[in-house]
């Protein structure tokens, strides 16, 4: 981080910097541990590009969105715009998982879906990873799904070549079935929004963390899809999540159906296989 924004840091915290080192940021952003001279530590991120200032505010808006929920997420401290943009959270320090570990997190998730939302999708759009998110509301999930997430993506991974233009075909037939496939309608449940195991973690005391939302307001089970869609999570949270939450009828035949966004989105980001994984899904489910 240049001399100028550790500088623009400073002045956003009221205080001086003591030390700061580099730290893993994930592959869009750098990121430092930062000791502060009043005694606090912080998480900084921080990039370039014109895009990074509104994708902070974004992620901070998220965080603030999670946080009346059960689940612990970083506070957040400060935004920087300028030159070199950053967002300043709360440092957790990463522990072993504690006994019970897997069902806190499982109950938990249950507990912050059903905080709900005011609707389907959300009062401004943010990102999943690097993708900007569309989030317009709609009056219903499988009109969401399939006018703010399926479409939107599966048109840009066409776009960029990623996937074939036949897929474009399958999704209207798909569409054509949406309000069949989407299951009983359910109210809009306080997403994370992008729940791989990379942004879960234990807490100084064990606890479960989530990091990196990308929230919005949805269909509960679509956080539960894309948890299995790389795995890194225990059966025993899935458990306890339907212990506290029971699932509607027929959602183990909705998972490859929510599993399809983040496929898209993959898609988008890193070609590769997840184009032929898209198009296979959209094939089992146009009919």
């Amino acid at each position: 981080m240049s001399a100028p924004a550790l500088g623009a840091v400073e002045t956003a915290l009221g205080t001086s910097l003591r030390a700061a080192r580099p730290v893993g940021g994930g592959c869009i952003n750098a990121a430092l541990r930062a000791e502060l001279a009043d005694g606090r530590v912080l998480f900084l991120k921080h990039r370039g590009g014109e895009d990074a200032a509104a994708m902070y505010r974004a992620e901070a808006h998220g965080l603030d969105w999670l946080a009346p929920g059960p689940l612990r997420v970083p506070a957040v401290v400060a935004l920087g715009a300028g030159e070199e943009p950053f967002l300043a959270l709360e440092w957790i320090e990463a522990g072993r998982p504690a006994p019970g570990y897997d069902e806190a997190l499982g109950r938990g998730l249950a507990g912050l879906h059903a905080t709900g939302a005011p609707g389907f999708g959300l009062d401004r759009d943010n990102w999943v990873g690097a993708v900007e998110q569309p989030n317009d509301p709609l009056p219903d999930w499988p009109a969401f799904y399939l006018e703010r997430r399926l479409a939107p993506f599966l048109r840009r991974a066409v776009d960029l070549g990623h996937m074939p233009a036949r897929a474009s075909g399958l999704l209207e037939r798909l569409g054509a079935r949406i309000y069949e496939l989407c299951g009983p309608p359910e109210p809009p449940a306080r997403l994370h929004g992008d729940l791989w195991a990379g942004n879960a973690m234990s807490g100084p005391a064990g606890e479960p963390v989530l990091i990196d939302p990308a929230v919005y307001g949805g269909h509960r089970e679509v956080d539960l899809a894309m948890m299995r869609l790389f795995g890194g999570f225990s059966e025993r949270t899935f458990a306890a999540y339907a212990e506290a939450a029971p699932l509607a009828e027929g959602h183990g035949e909705r998972v490859e159906l929510y599993q399809l966004m983040p496929l898209l989105v993959h898609a988008i980001l890193f070609n590769g296989h997840y184009g032929g994984g898209a198009e296979r899904v959209l094939a089992r489910y146009a009919g």
